[in-house]
């Protein structure tokens, strides 16, 4: 008896060691390529959230949530003439899709289409809550709350499960409408 419960605790441990080996490590900068890979478990400076977490906030109201999956590109070798459509982006209620802006590094055009739609979603308030998600396992959403950090946003959290998370869960979601950008 004893020695099936030092082989079942031996095989927890090697089980939570596999887990934390595939787990990305917290790195000092942005992440800038191979955005879909795994994530790490945290973010200095700002809360990270599971599911759980996520829905009672977005149930509350309490936060302003962000939605960074950039667009999907247009298929390079379209027939000229050819009209083509984005898939929907289904994204959790009340969000703001803020395409394009969980890059490691932005052009200025979308650094300025950023900070520009993180005013409007915190009502010019830097202490309002933010929540930053893309996809299970998207850097974006990682950038993208860390660069909210730089920015003077104290009450960050990402939501590293994102709408993947949000799916799995059952929770309600709707197309999402790119925030346009100046001009648009």
């Amino acid at each position: 008896m004893r020695r099936h419960a030092c082989v079942a605790a031996v095989a927890i441990l090697f089980a939570a060691g596999a887990v934390a080996q595939d787990m990305a490590p917290e790195p000092d900068s942005y992440r800038t390529e191979n955005y879909r890979a795994p994530v790490p478990l945290t973010l200095k400076g700002a809360q990270v959230l599971d599911t759980a977490a996520a829905e009672a906030i977005w149930r509350a109201g309490a936060a302003a949530f962000i939605d960074v999956l950039p667009h999907p590109p247009k298929p390079p070798n379209l027939p000229a003439g050819t009209i083509w459509r984005e898939a929907p982006r289904p994204h959790l209620p009340g969000s703001i899709w803020l395409p394009d802006t969980g890059y490691g590094e932005l052009a200025e055009v979308t650094e300025t289409y950023f900070k520009q739609g993180l005013a409007r979603a915190s009502g010019g308030d830097r202490g309002k809550q933010l929540v930053f998600y893309c996809q299970a396992n998207c850097w974006m959403s990682w950038n993208a709350a860390k660069r909210a950090l730089t920015y003077g946003y104290v009450n960050v959290a990402w939501y590293p499960e994102g709408t993947d998370g949000w799916r799995k869960a059952d929770l309600p979601m709707v197309d999402a409408k790119a925030e346009p950008r100046a001009g648009e």
